[in-house]
Order: structure tokens, then C-alpha cells, then sequence
């Protein structure tokens, strides 16, 4: 066993978060850890990399383990380079080398007692420096880079420079340099295209270490997880699952169904114990009434024999429903049904966006030269492309964020643009949900919670929790809520699937398909590409190459 956790406690204030959780991690394990978003499933990550600290338990490392841990978001590192970080990253590995090295010089000179001791040390790091991958470092640090699609930028280049993305790969490269024993990924997935997806899905295939990740990629997951952690919402208690993801739902299909079968025949026999009791009680009670003279003892023998019966019956079914009582089947909790369908009038224009001869560049690097786009109102495109290509510029340009070196951009008067960007929005706070959620509106505040309710993102009781106690994927979804108040006619979407969990994505997914105007998205979500539709658009070298319009049975020309 290389991690063993035991009795894991984890509490906000009033505010449980974990409850009391236990598991192991062995060698060469893939688990994922899954649960909506806020249940707690960074937070136990964090508490692994002693980021944060227990309310109680235990976390035990085996000897000379070393875990690797990549966070939600990226830090920036201010100055240092892309290179700075690579050696850093391997310097566990030069620091094994000279181990070796000096085992070396100390066998040569060793004597016989002390020859097999050092042997036996010598042969355990040669052995973690070739599953690290130390004999073949060179090699190893361009197929990573080549692998999640860096090797275009200078290693000499600043990492604050970079952009979120290429931060993230970045961050992703040199963790893998370092080939610890365990894998800590939280959203490894996000930021990556196509390529660099299929690569990490095959590296972690063969990784000489565990792996523990929480992720929403739902494909992802099927490809790379043989066992699933469920940090469970009501109980804050954790539940394994053997298999990939698609064997974990049908898991908790199969589990829900018992439940609520167990229960639903718990309270007929509830219901079933009570009616006796009452229609038996009654009997008991009429059977005390006072003998008349003329009854003969016989009779009264015999009734007197059936009223204890039934008193025997009644108390048998008092003791039945105190025994379900004290430890009934609780209610299964109501599932948290996410409704977010776009409230929104369609424009009547034909052109709702046109692009003329567009070019921009930064510094050196041209994006676009004489790019032309035109958005009508049937328009469904899925953007697609490596990483680096300008797909979140051209949709910045639409929004007015950016603007063009040159060339002309219009936007139909009438066309009320949401935009969704690639990382969440940096929201206040010091404010509440529900004051973030209606800010710019007109109207009272307890209209406002129970449309905000009506989502299905929240319950009553994260109305007023600050936004500073949200997790990314919380904050994520307060964004998607803004986002439906404002009720656009146009969307513009860069990766609108991280950080969100899978109960609301696939409710958002729906809510795409419903929409009645234009759509851009920007994704690298395998599934959701293959649910949304349209047209795949594909930005390469400056120019957008149209594909054929896709449905959920057509294969992504691009993966």
C-alpha cells in the first residue's frame, strides 16, 4: 500500500465537508474521485498534499514515497522560465543519480560485512531511478513537451507570460518529470486539445505509479480509472466503485433502485402495523364491556380468550413498529434536478455578427490575417484546434474584449451576447450568492432565490454563503447561472464543461441544444462534442477549415 487514510475528518465552521473517510491506495492503482461540485473532492486532495489541515485522522505514506500533486488552477510562477521548472522538476531524479553514485565509491571500498547491505540499498534506487525514467531523462523530457503540444515554445520563456492554458500544461509537464509514486490530478483534462488528450490517456495507461485524479471528463475517465471514489453529497461519507465510470453510474442506478424499493417497502409495512393496531385496539376496547346476567359462562370464556389474543396481536405489532423505528431505512434524498433552459427571443436580423478581413497578432505571433466570419441565426459551430491557435481570441473579438489590428467587425443592433470565459470570472468575495446572482436586476430578493433555486445549481442553504467559500466548480456554476438571468440571444462559450460536475453538465447540455440562436463553443469535451451538434469548425494557421455537420453517431473528424 502506498497511501492509507483512515477516519479522514474534514469541517467549514458549521459546515461538514468530509466525514470520517477511509481508503487505501496500491501501487499501479487508477482511481477516480467524483461527487458534485463543493462536496469536498479538492479539498481531499489538498489534504493529502498537507495544503490543508485535518479536524482528525490519519494519512500515512509508505516509506519513501513521494506524491506529485497538480492543483485546480495553475499557480503563475513569477520568475522563472519553462526551464527553471524542468530542471526543478528533475532534480529528484539527479538527486537519486547521486545516491547511486555515491553507493558506488562506498561498495568499492566496502568490506565484506557491510557488501550485501549496500547492495541491497544500491538495488532499490537503481530500480526507482529506472521506473522514473532516469536512464532516459533527455528522451523523456521531449516526449512530455512534444506530448502536451509545448515543444513551440522557448524554454527560456517566463511562465507569468504564458497564457491560462499553456500554464496548465506547463504545470502538467513537469509533474510528470518528476515521476512520483502517486499522482495527485485535479482537472487534468482542462486546457488540453484533442492530441494532448489521447497522449495523457495513454501515458497514465502505462505509468509506473498510482494515479488519484478527480475529473468531469466523462470519456476520460472511462479510459483511464478501474475504480471510482464517490464522495457522497448528504452523508459526506466516500464510496468505492470497482470499474470506469460508465460501470459507477450503472452502480448507483442499481443502488438507488434498492434503496428507494427498501424503503417504499418499509413504509407499507409501516402503514400496514398501524392499521393493525388501530382496528385491533378498537376490538381490544369494545371487548371490556361488562358482562350481562343472561350471558352464559361458556361465551364469556370464549371472548375473554379472543380479546387476549388480539391484545397479544396489538402488542406484537407495537414491539414490530418500534423495532423499525429505532433504526428505520432513511427517505432516499431528493435528487437535485437541474433546469437550465435559456429564457431568450430570437433575433429577426439574417447576419447577426460579420468579420471582414480581420487580422490580429501578438508581439510576433499573427493569429489572424484577413480572417472573415459571418454569424447568422442557425449559426451551431463547435471550434475546434490545438491549443495556441487565437479560438479564445476570436471569440474575445466577437465580445468586444479584444480588438482587431485590423479589418472591420459588426454586431447586429439587438444581439445580447453572453460569454462564457475559459476560466471562471474573478467574482467578489466578500459578496454572497445570491447578491452576485442579482447584481444588475430589478426586482425583490426572494423572486431572485427561487429562480436562482429553480436552476438547480444551489440549495436554500448556499443562498447566502460568500463566494469566497465556493469551489471553482461552485463558482462555475454561479457563472452559468448569471449567465441564464441575463438571457442572451447570442452565446459565446470557451470550454463552458470544466469545473462543472456531471449531474449539471449534462442539464447544461440539454439547455444547448434548446437554444434558439447562435452558438459558438470552444471545447475539447469528446462527449460533448458528439451531443452538441452542428458544425465542427477547426482554426488552423489563421483560417477556420469547415467540417461536415455532426450528431451524435458521427465520429469527431479531429480526435
Amino acid at each position: 500500500m502506498l497511501l492509507t487514510c483512515k477516519e479522514l475528518t474534514k469541517s467549514y465552521g458549521m459546515h461538514t465537508v468530509l466525514d470520517a473517510i477511509s481508503f487505501v491506495v496500491n501501487a499501479t492503482e487508477r482511481i477516480g474521485i467524483v461527487g458534485p461540485n463543493g462536496v469536498g473532492k479538492s479539498t481531499l486532495l489538498r489534504l493529502l498534499v498537507k495544503q490543508e489541515e485535518l479536524d482528525s485522522g490519519t494519512i500515512t505514506y509508505a516509506p519513501n514515497i513521494e506524491f506529485g500533486y497538480l492543483p485546480q488552477t495553475t499557480p503563475d510562477f513569477y520568475g522563472q522560465s519553462i526551464q527553471d521548472l524542468i530542471l526543478a522538476s528533475v532534480g529528484n531524479l539527479k538527486l537519486l543519480e547521486e545516491q547511486m553514485h555515491t553507493l558506488e565509491a562506498a561498495m568499492a571500498g566496502a568490506g565484506a560485512n557491510q557488501l550485501p547491505s549496500l547492495m541491497e540499498e544500491y538495488a532499490a534506487l537503481t530500480t526507482r531511478f529506472q521506473d522514473r525514467g532516469g536512464y532516459e531523462l533527455d528522451y523523456k523530457i521531449d516526449s512530455i513537451l512534444e506530448g502536451l503540444h509545448l515543444t513551440y515554445l522557448e524554454r527560456s520563456r517566463a511562465v507569468e507570460t504564458l497564457s491560462g492554458g499553456e500554464k496548465a500544461r506547463v504545470g502538467l509537464a513537469t509533474l510528470l518529470l518528476r515521476s512520483p509514486e502517486i499522482l495527485l490530478l485535479d482537472e487534468p483534462t482542462n486546457h488540453l486539445d484533442f492530441a494532448s488528450l489521447e497522449w495523457l490517456e495513454s501515458y497514465l495507461s502505462t505509468y509506473q505509479g498510482a494515479v488519484v485524479m478527480v475529473s468531469h471528463d466523462r470519456q476520460f475517465l472511462n479510459k483511464t480509472v478501474s475504480k471510482v471514489f464517490e464522495i457522497d453529497e448528504h452523508s459526506h461519507q466516500l464510496h468505492t466503485y470497482s470499474g470506469n465510470y460508465d460501470a459507477y453510474i450503472e452502480a448507483k442506478q442499481a443502488e438507488r433502485k434498492r434503496w428507494e424499493d427498501a424503503y417504499e417497502q418499509q413504509q407499507e409495512e409501516i402503514k400496514e402495523l398501524q392499521k393493525q393496531i388501530r382496528i385491533n385496539g378498537r376490538q381490544v376496547g369494545h371487548s371490556n364491556r361488562p358482562t350481562r346476567d343472561n350471558d352464559k359462562y361458556a361465551k364469556y370464556f370464549f371472548s375473554q380468550n379472543v380479546q387476549s389474543a388480539v391484545a397479544r396481536n396489538v402488542r406484537a405489532a407495537q414491539m414490530q413498529l418500534e423495532r423499525i423505528e429505532e433504526n428505520p431505512i432513511p427517505k432516499p434524498p431528493e435528487l437535485l434536478r437541474v433546469q437550465s433552459q435559456f429564457q431568450t427571443e430570437p433575433i429577426q436580423s439574417q447576419i447577426i455578427v460579420r468579420l471582414e478581413q480581420i487580422t490580429k497578432s501578438f508581439g510576433q505571433r499573427k493569429l489572424f490575417e484577413q480572417l472573415n466570419l459571418t454569424i447568422t441565426p442557425q449559426t451551431r459551430i463547435m471550434l475546434t484546434g490545438p491549443n495556441g491557435t487565437g479560438k479564445t481570441t476570436l471569440l474575445r473579438l466577437i465580445n468586444g474584449d479584444e480588438v482587431p489590428d485590423s479589418g472591420s467587425l459588426q454586431v447586429v443592433e439587438g444581439a445580447r451576447i453572453g460569454y462564457l470565459a475559459q476560466e471562471p470570472a474573478s467574482l467578489d468575495r466578500e459578496k454572497t450568492v445570491i447578491e452576485t446572482y442579482k447584481y444588475g436586476q430589478i426586482g425583490y430578493e426572494g423572486e431572485f432565490i427561487g429562480r436562482l433555486l429553480g436552476y438547480g445549481f444551489f440549495r436554500l442553504e448556499d443562498m447566502h454563503k460568500q463566494v469566497g467559500q465556493l469551489s471553482v466548480g461552485q463558482k462555475r456554476k454561479l457563472e452559468l447561472a448569471c449567465l441564464l438571468a441575463a438571457q442572451p440571444n447570442v452565446l459565446l462559450l470557451d470550454e463552458p464543461t470544466n469545473y462543472i460536475s456531471l449531474d449539471v453538465l449534462e442539464a447544461f447540455e440539454s439547455a444547448l441544444l434548446h437554444f434558439d440562436g447562435p452558438i459558438i463553443v470552444i471545447s475539447h469535451d469528446r462527449w460533448f462534442i458528439q451531443r452538441f451538434g452542428g458544425e465542427i469548425w477547426q482554426l488552423v494557421d489563421g483560417r477556420i477549415e469547415r467540417g461536415q455537420p455532426g450528431d451524435a453517431n458521427t465520429p469527431i473528424p479531429f480526435l
